[in-house]
């Protein structure tokens, strides 16, 4: 089975794109790479436990185990020594990218308390945007009597596009709800 914003993109945004910026051949046109979904888990180094709850979480609302990420170097105020548990990150691609993102569009954004959209200025200078969201309760496969403690994450939208106006029209064609 397709994804339903797979298929938008192949039909509509494609065309769409190769319109706004006068693409010669299909294959210019930008394109979701992958999408990378991060908990940074700070209080991991005082409690460890932390890592395997999230690990649960993050495998819940992405729907792929995640990696668990160590510190790569000791910072002593911090009490981190190299290679302790600092957080939990999945990279999703393909059908599994497709189907987290209509989830995230349809369903995830509207639940945020007070949303009037997503800002249009956290692009990188090279098409890739990055999007915090402050309580992973959002997500409907997190039940909210089973949440120990309300974390935040960040979730990166990797595109093929070389400049942030390309990598902006190509997540809003896909449905990304930008604030005025």
């Amino acid at each position: 089975m397709i994804p339903r914003l797979h298929t938008k993109y192949k039909t509509d945004v494609i065309s769409a794109m190769r319109t706004e910026f006068s693409y010669d051949n299909v294959m210019q046109v930008p394109k979701l790479d992958k999408i990378v979904v991060n908990f940074g888990l700070g209080e991991a180094v005082q409690n460890p436990k932390v890592i395997e709850r999230c690990v649960q979480q993050m495998t819940a609302i992405a729907g792929q185990k995640p990696v668990i990420t160590r510190a790569s170097k000791s910072i002593s105020n911090f009490k981190l020594r190299e290679g302790m548990p600092i957080g939990v990150k999945v990279t999703l691609r393909r059908v599994q990218m497709w189907e987290f993102l209509d989830r995230l569009f349809s369903v995830a954004l509207p639940r945020v308390r007070d949303f009037r959209g997503v800002s249009p200025k956290a692009f990188d200078g090279r098409g890739n945007y990055t999007l915090g969201i402050k309580e992973q309760i959002i997500f409907p496969e997190i039940q909210y009597d089973q949440v120990d403690k309300v974390r935040g994450l960040n979730i990166t939208f990797v595109t093929t596009a070389t400049t942030d106006e390309e990598g902006r029209a190509l997540l809003k064609a896909l449905g990304m709800p930008f604030r005025k």
